[in-house]
């Protein structure tokens, strides 16, 4: 198949597309190149630059390549920028999938997957959180992947468009973007691999679930042929401390680096775990790659850079 992924020289679409052209799709890949990067980018695919808030220019895209499924991860995911500037969040978030989707109605396209929050999207409940509870995001980040999730239901009942919206936990692994505020695992590598000490926010007793990417990269494998129509988490259930893992990274690493922290940031959840029972259910995904093992590998991937 034809499949356009937007964001795709990021992270973790990056790795989606690699696995999309193992499996021998035709891969065509968008991005501004804000976050992502021209290294993580497949050969085999044809890359284009281009911002989703350009509407006329994505627009032209998507109606001269014509795919078959459209795979949506470029997005701003920065909680605590959205905080701060949620109209900025909002161009990109939702106005940037309009642009899409206005163009994709009239291809028109076999699916729409979609990069999604389930840490942002449920509020503070008692966790794990699944699909069934109701959608109370805390920050103008995690409302405008809701309002992404609707707006995918608005073309599905009305343009027939299936779609499934990946609700990821807190993903990391190789090639994750160290410079942002998310992407803890990531961040707290490159630092002390520098021999710099991070900086922890709060009192570090907030958990996080963390899904390893290449495990993210086979659920949108799976969704690509799936039946189902709406939201499924993809997570763990298992919630670990930021300061659990900080001394975690410190051990692979080798180092002896203390703990230092500083003041909350606004907007922050004090907790998010996920139950995937769902997509384990529908898509038969369920994590593989376990969190000692995956900072294992993190660590490993900084240590070569």
């Amino acid at each position: 198949m034809k499949i356009l992924i937007t964001g795709g020289a990021g992270f973790i679409a990056s790795h989606v597309a690699d696995a999309y052209i193992e499996l021998g799709h035709e891969v065509v890949i968008i991005d501004n190149l804000s976050s992502g990067n021209t290294a993580n980018l497949n050969p085999k695919a044809k890359f284009i630059e281009v911002d989703i808030t350009d509407k006329e220019k994505v627009q032209a895209i998507v109606r001269e390549e014509r795919p078959e499924i459209i795979n949506h991860h470029a997005a701003h995911i920065q909680v605590g920028y959205s905080v701060k500037n949620p109209q900025f969040d909002a161009q990109n978030n939702i106005i940037g999938l309009l642009n899409i989707m206005e163009a994709a109605k009239e291809i028109p396209i076999k699916k729409v997957i979609m990069a999604a929050t389930g840490g942002a999207m449920y509020g503070n409940k008692i966790t794990p959180f699944n699909e069934e509870m109701k959608a109370e995001p805390l920050s103008p980040y995690g409302i405008s992947k809701r309002a992404g999730e609707l707006y995918l239901n608005y073309y599905h009942e009305l343009y027939q468009i299936p779609f499934i919206s990946l609700r990821y936990s807190n993903v990391y692994g190789p090639r994750q973007n160290a410079h942002g505020e998310s992407g803890v695992i990531a961040i707290f590598s490159e630092m002390i691999a520098d021999g710099k000490t991070p900086v922890i926010n709060g009192d570090g007793t907030h958990t996080r679930d963390y899904v390893y990417v290449e495990d993210v990269a086979r659920a949108n494998v799976l969704a690509l042929n799936s039946d189902f129509v709406g939201e499924l988490n993809i997570g763990t259930t298992t919630e670990i401390s930021t300061n659990e893992v900080f001394r975690k990274v410190v051990s692979e690493m080798g180092s002896d680096i203390k703990e230092e922290h500083s003041a909350e940031r606004p907007g922050e959840q004090v907790t998010s775990s996920l139950d995937y029972s769902k997509a384990k259910q529908i898509l038969g995904w369920e994590p593989q790659v376990n969190f000692n093992e995956g900072v294992k590998r993190v660590v490993a991937w900084y240590k070569n850079k």
